[in-house]
């Protein structure tokens, strides 16, 4: 397929700016793709269409504070950096995005935060865009981690359209984020309510995790036509074996599993077998899904509507299949339905 084919018209007042007041009161579409119905509800409605035996599956990967302001020596210069992964702990090395990375030489100084809190000098040009960074700081990694951490502030996507502000510390997180390492938030989980949650449990429906830790490739445009030609990046995950026995009994039952967002469907389809069972795995995956890859594993897909030409409409369109996710996003843009990371659902069953 072609990059042009997930192009469409967004108008920009669709674009949400702020979570709902309460998370599982966002809007649901809900789309079946049997029949091809289409149906208008509320997120917590959810707790409608699964039942005793079913698994949820969510990603509980915990966003970190990875956007940094700094000074660059001598002239001055703002720059921002933003933390991607630890590559080295004793040494302090860290993977970073900088902006404007024109600015930034092998050997620059940086200084982060009132007084100079926190200097990092640049080692190395990994990418175009991309450095690796050495903090200088010798007390112990815990505080040093806590001390850059304050520094840091919640990594809004630009195509929120404003900076963060006290409300994102706490809704650009899910409530069941456990393992830190994320540079973005999987939306679609930011939705569940502590209430629902608990109420699905009361139904029967088993809650499974398994953990992919969003990064840069999240904010990665694809460039490419040709989307067989578009690499993506690698990205942290990890399913356990107790996370990949449950979804595997959930399936032997004939009950289904609802993936919840598309962070969770491509870390279950790069781990799934032939015969369409999922093995446990700790490792890295650089899995990109679009049509015509049919999505294996997962029988139901809650994720919330994405912005244009993004590898997440690309994984919806894979599990829906691309005429029915069409219909779906232009019924969405009609009726009005909020988009991007803080935007509305849909649930694909």
């Amino acid at each position: 397929m072609k990059l042009s084919q997930f192009q469409f018209d967004l108008p920009q007042e669709l674009v949400a700016r702020y979570p709902t007041e309460e998370r599982d009161k966002a809007r649901l579409m809900v789309g079946t793709r049997r029949n091809g119905k289409i149906e208008h509800k509320q997120f917590k409605d959810l707790l409608h269409y699964l039942g005793d035996g079913d698994t949820l599956v969510m990603n509980d990967t915990k966003v970190f504070p990875a956007r940094l302001h700094g000074k660059k020596e001598k002239t001055q210069a703002d720059i921002e950096v933003f933390l991607l992964r630890e590559l080295n702990a004793e040494s302090r090395l860290w993977d970073v995005l900088v902006d404007p990375a024109r600015k930034i030489r092998i050997g620059n100084k940086l200084y982060f935060g009132e007084g100079d809190m926190m200097v990092a000098e640049v080692v190395d040009n990994t990418t175009s865009r991309g450095r690796t960074l050495r903090f200088l700081y010798d007390g112990p990694h815990e505080e040093f981690r806590a001390r850059l951490f304050e520094l840091g502030e919640t990594p809004l996507p630009k195509s929120v359209g404003r900076p963060p502000e006290p409300v994102d510390v706490e809704r650009y997180q899910t409530i069941y984020a456990e393992h830190e390492g994320a540079v973005a938030a999987p939306t679609a989980g930011l939705h569940i309510s502590r209430e629902l949650l608990k109420r699905l449990q009361i139904k029967g429906v088993n809650l499974g995790f398994i953990t992919l830790h969003v990064g840069l490739g999240n904010f990665r445009r694809i460039e490419v036509e040709d989307l067989s030609k578009h690499k993506a990046d690698a990205e942290q995950i990890v399913i356990t074996q107790a996370a990949a026995d449950l979804i595997n009994n959930t399936l032997d039952k004939g009950k289904q599993v609802c993936a919840v967002g598309t962070t969770v469907v491509r870390t279950l389809e790069s781990s799934v077998t032939t015969d369409n069972r999922v093995l446990s795995f700790s490792g890295w995956t650089n899995k990109f899904i679009f049509p015509p890859y049919a999505v294996q594993l997962p029988t139901m897909l809650v994720t919330n509507f994405h912005l244009p030409c993004t590898a997440q409409m690309m994984t919806v369109a894979s599990f829906t299949g691309y005429e029915f996710m069409r219909e779906m996003y232009e019924i969405a843009v009609r009726e009005k339905y909020q988009f991007g990371t803080y935007g509305d659902a849909m649930l694909v069953l």
